[in-house]
């Protein structure tokens, strides 16, 4: 097949984006933002500090509190900040915590009543500030809009490093994207360009492996055991809810293993990944035919996120599962009509999953997107779709995506707004 040369340009900026948007990442990575900017307090100072002051966007304030942070065997913003300025990597981004050792985090443990943590009246949905000090020595570091996007670093007042906090500013190099275009690329692009791919299958199985040990809610574990009582079956989407859940229960408990990414989220990758790992399973498709397969459901991930705030009071999994779910009508036959339908039929299904912030629960709602993902694929395999006179539902699915981006960004903000306050609430309550 010979392409054209503008073709082959956009298809390079596509390979890109998947570059930059689906990476190994350590923990939940709220906390880790939050980390992240402690570590680079701390590679400023040259020495550890003393105390820490953490100041928040509500939205990452809601993502943080409840979730493990790796390593730590403790939940919460607090730790994650005190780990990431005494052992934190500030070069490797959201593995950060990598090489965190048991000494270090009993130091960090011992450094908790000197961090404190408040609530930011800021325009950033993501936003972490990290003030530390060391003796007489002060440094700053700002991360925002994206969960390694350090836009401010201070060293005792002087700016060492600034740019624009503008989300806009961080979209520029991204390319334009749609239903028909995502598909194509993914079926016709050279294998070797999207090999990379494959990592995120062998990750995120990994993880899964762990989280089927049992962690948090044990939702994988308990599952598997419901079908050796006979009380489920072992067919694809009960394969697609154990692997997937499952390798979130690991990662919210905070399992020292990365989850490949998507869109900055690790339960995003794992939605993303895990039922098209599942499908390929069950249908015993070629290696090409998975990749290409992750390499459709990845960049739908993207494209679905890029019409929604980075954080927000809709669950991002249940939208990063819709890429799964056009990958898997794929891995049955369909095709771009019967992808669109499967678009369709996800967000006329799962469009109101709120999230209520990270914690042992998002492997219940991982799992339910990801039975959601077989459900919409099969019936769009089979020619049904949603009808256009329902709901937020359009004739055309990329109309019915801007439709949920618009619910998101929206329509669910005093939603968003209401749990934060409870969340914050519950907070206070506790201390």
């Amino acid at each position: 097949m010979s392409e054209s040369p503008a073709v082959t340009a956009h298809w390079e900026e596509l390979v890109q984006l998947l570059r930059r948007e689906v990476v190994p990442a350590l923990g939940c990575t709220e906390p880790i933002a939050v980390a992240l900017a402690a570590a680079h307090c701390r590679r400023l100072l040259g020495q550890d500090p003393d105390r820490l002051q953490v100041w928040v966007s509500g939205n990452l304030y809601k993502n943080g509190m409840g979730v493990g942070v790796p390593g730590t065997g403790m939940t919460g913003l607090p730790i994650a900040a005190a780990a990431g300025a005494l052992a934190g990597n500030a070069e490797a981004g959201l593995e950060v915590l990598k090489g965190l050792t048991q000494p270090q985090v009993e130091r960090a443990k011992a450094l908790l009543p000197a961090v404190s943590l408040d609530v930011k009246d800021v325009p950033d949905a993501l936003y972490a500030e990290v003030l530390a000090e060391a003796g007489e020595q002060q440094a700053r570091a700002v991360i925002c809009t994206d969960h390694t996007r350090v836009v401010l670093l201070e060293k005792n007042g002087e700016l060492i490093h600034s740019q624009s906090s503008d989300p806009a500013v961080s979209l520029i190099n991204k390319p334009t994207l749609d239903l028909a275009g995502i598909v194509a690329f993914a079926l016709q692009v050279p294998l070797d360009q999207i090999a990379f791919l494959a990592e995120a299958a062998q990750l995120n199985q990994a993880l899964a492996d762990e989280g089927l040990r049992g962690y948090g809610l044990q939702i994988g574990r308990i599952l598997t055991e419901q079908i050796e009582r006979r009380l489920l079956s072992d067919d694809l989407m009960t394969l697609a809810m154990r692997l997937a859940s499952a390798a979130s229960d690991a990662r919210m408990d905070g399992a020292m293993l990365p989850a490949m990414s998507n869109s900055g989220s690790g339960n995003q990758g794992i939605a993303a990944t895990m039922p098209v790992v599942a499908a390929a399973r069950f249908l015993q498709v070629s290696d090409e035919q998975r990749l290409r397969a992750l390499a459709m459901s990845h960049l739908l991930a993207i494209h679905i996120k890029t019409y929604q705030n980075k954080l927000s009071a809709l669950c991002a999994a249940s939208t990063a599962a819709m890429g799964a779910g056009a990958a898997i009508t794929w891995l049955l036959g369909g095709d771009l009509a019967r992808i669109r339908l499967c678009i369709n039929n996800m967000i006329g299904d799962v469009a109101g999953i709120i999230c209520d912030g990270a914690g042992s629960a998002c492997s219940m709602k991982v799992s339910t997107s990801a039975s959601a993902a077989v459900k919409a694929a099969l019936l769009a395999a089979n020619g049904l779709g949603v009808p256009a006179r329902e709901g937020i539902v359009e004739a055309d699915a990329e109309q019915t995506i801007a439709n949920l981006g618009r619910l998101s960004r929206e329509g669910m903000r005093q939603t968003d707004e209401e749990i934060i306050q409870i969340m914050r609430r519950k907070g206070q309550a506790a201390r």
